[in-house]
């Protein structure tokens, strides 16, 4: 797992990544940007919700995330879906590429963070839940509540 530290300033997070998928490991991947992107990404204009990564002719690619469009750009704005490529080295790459050649593998975003003023993305090598998976991960979040709720209850 990435380690962040203390200068690093997190911009988006995929929420929803944790809820569908088990995260097997993750990786630290630089993001190509234009101009006027990497200042919407630091305002914290970006999603990350419907996110994915491929990996096509052996480079890493960023597929749907929305990076709304910078209103000073003027006539050099960019297209806020278009894709993006993930900066990663040729060993990570055919690395990642064999474990999602495995069935119902994927790489999916999970932050995209500032550190030392340039974008970064930890990516995740994920399996898909299935729906009972996804139901036991609720009745357990749900359960752990509870207790905490019981033990502040306690102390009072």
């Amino acid at each position: 797992m990435t380690e962040s530290t203390p200068g690093d300033r997190v911009v988006a997070t995929n929420r929803k990544a944790h809820h569908e998928y088990h995260i097997l490991e993750t990786v630290e991947a630089g993001l190509v940007l234009t101009g006027s992107e990497i200042k919407s990404v630091r305002a914290g204009r970006i999603s990350l919700q419907e996110a994915y990564a491929v990996i096509d002719r052996g480079e890493a690619w960023l597929e749907s995330a929305h990076i709304a469009g910078y209103a000073m750009a003027g006539y050099a704005d960019h297209e806020p879906l278009r894709r993006r490529k993930l900066l990663l080295h040729r060993k990570e790459i055919r690395e990642l590429q064999r474990s999602v050649q495995v069935k119902g593998m994927t790489l999916v975003p999970l932050r995209l963070y500032l550190k030392g003023g340039r974008a970064k993305l930890e990516l995740a090598l994920a399996k898909g839940k299935k729906d009972y998976d996804k139901r036991e991960s609720i009745r357990e979040r749900e359960t752990q509540r509870a207790i905490q709720r019981e033990l502040g209850r306690r102390d009072r």
